[in-house]
């Protein structure tokens, strides 16, 4: 089995690549998912969180009091990602090993490069988007002003640095025709070799 990670900056069009992949039959795992689980279902990453910053009632973590104390607290956030991280790469690593019949998987990891997650794929999958079309999507799909869209890209690393790391790009510059097109001709060259384990 061959293990594809599947990235990119906010707003360049993975969820509509994951989506694509997953409506065709594939296994795509969602980190992002697996996050929220962390905080949702896992006893003790709740009570890491109650412990650190006391925003858990009745056993549930409050999203919205935790994300208004880690947004402009570099410490707190990393102390956050500390919590959920070993979960989520847990359940990632068991996904990989319970999937091993299958000929691909998918890992939708959208700060694989970030959070240095490299190590868990055999190619990694970046949809990429120039920096003006990015700004422009996510202003529009957030109703967020310039200001704000800039200040949450700017925590990223660049669509186009991403690009240069990676072993496929979709771009996703054209139109959705252009993208889904870029996607089929990808699992072709998955299915009948010519993309192979780089």
């Amino acid at each position: 089995m061959i293990v594809y990670g599947i990235t990119g900056s906010i707003a360049c069009g993975k969820s509509t690549v994951t989506n694509y992949l997953r409506d065709h039959g594939y296994q795509v795992i969602d980190a992002d998912l697996l996050s929220r689980e962390a905080l949702s279902i896992d006893q003790t990453c709740i009570d890491q969180v109650q412990s650190l910053f006391g925003c858990v009632k009745d056993g549930i973590v409050d999203r919205k009091a935790l994300g208004r104390i880690i947004f402009h607290d570099a410490k707190a956030k990393k102390q956050l990602e500390d919590i959920i991280h070993p979960y989520v790469i847990q359940k990632l690593k068991e996904a990989i090993f319970e999937n091993q019949d299958k000929e691909c998987l998918f890992l939708d990891i959208p700060l694989l490069f970030e959070s240095h997650l490299e190590y868990l794929c055999d190619n990694i999958i970046v949809v990429y988007l120039n920096e003006t079309t990015q700004l422009s999507r996510l202003m529009k799909r957030d109703h967020i002003d310039e200001d704000y869209a800039k200040t949450i890209i700017a925590n990223q690393i660049s669509c186009d640095i991403k690009k240069e790391k990676a072993d496929i790009v979709l771009d996703n510059n054209g139109d959705l025709k252009s993208l889904y097109k870029q996607i089929e001709k990808m699992m072709k060259g998955i299915k009948d070799g010519s993309i192979i384990n780089q």
